[in-house]
């Protein structure tokens, strides 16, 4: 999508803020003993709520409503009995659609006290999204968010998953400019423009660099080690971007 107008900019914020809250409403349910499926009934109502819809469910028939990853799992987790435990790496990703708008949001946390390994790697990998966000401007080369995701990355100890990354959104869950690596490409040569909405959401990892497909047929599996992801909905301008979640 490509923001032309003030009320195309207003309906992302509207939706922007409907699942940055879903997910903040989720994580703080997420505690021991809060059973996955649980959790994503209750992000599911809230969309209700809203007048909004579950943009993976609408757009693959994914079997939830949001996706809820645990441990091994980095993306695409499906909500189900899985009872959490303290110390539990979880990742969640919340995207809707409102008023034919979608906004799309992630954030992976510990349950409980995270150990010192778990809170370096979550912080790496919120810095690589904030820094490859501040980067973003419209004439800008698309494989930027990539090289700033990979220097931060490298200079933490993580490794960048290969196989999962960045897209277009704002009229549909994944559209143009699609699939934006999260690592380097230098033949790449896809620019950034002015009012282009995307996705910036690294996805790090302690010792896995391309996840392999769960036998579910949906969730995103880390071989070894464990992975984080943090995700914002973002316009592009000539000047500071504008993040919508």
């Amino acid at each position: 999508m490509t923001i032309r107008h003030q009320h195309e900019l207003d309906g992302l914020r509207r939706a922007g803020a409907l699942v940055s809250g879903i997910l903040a409403a989720m994580r703080e349910q997420a505690i021991a003993g809060a059973v996955s499926r649980d959790l994503d009934a209750y992000g599911a109502e809230l969309m209700r709520n809203a007048g909004a819809r579950s943009a993976p469910a609408l757009t693959y028939d994914f079997p939830g409503a949001t996706c809820i990853s645990v441990n091994a799992v980095a993306a695409h987790g499906i909500p189900d009995g899985t009872i959490l435990r303290d110390g539990d790496l979880v990742n969640i990703d919340v995207s809707a659609e409102l008023d034919g708008y979608f906004a799309d949001t992630g954030a992976s946390f510990v349950v409980g006290e995270a150990s010192p390994a778990q809170q370096r790697l979550l912080d790496a990998t919120r810095e690589a999204r904030d820094t490859a966000i501040t980067q973003l401007r419209a004439g800008g080369l698309l494989n930027g968010i990539g090289r700033t995701v990979e220097t931060v990355a490298a200079k933490r100890g993580f490794r960048v998953i290969r196989n999962l990354g960045s897209h277009g959104v704002g009229r549909a869950l994944h559209e143009a400019p699609g699939t934006i690596p999260g690592h380097y490409e230098p033949r790449d040569t896809r620019r950034l423009h002015d009012g282009m909405v995307i996705t910036v959401e690294p996805f790090l990892a302690t010792h896995c660099s391309q996840t392999r497909e769960g036998d579910d047929g949906w969730s995103m599996v880390c071989p070894r080690g464990f992975a984080a992801q943090f995700e914002h909905t973002v316009v592009v301008t000539h000047g500071e971007p504008i993040i919508v979640t």
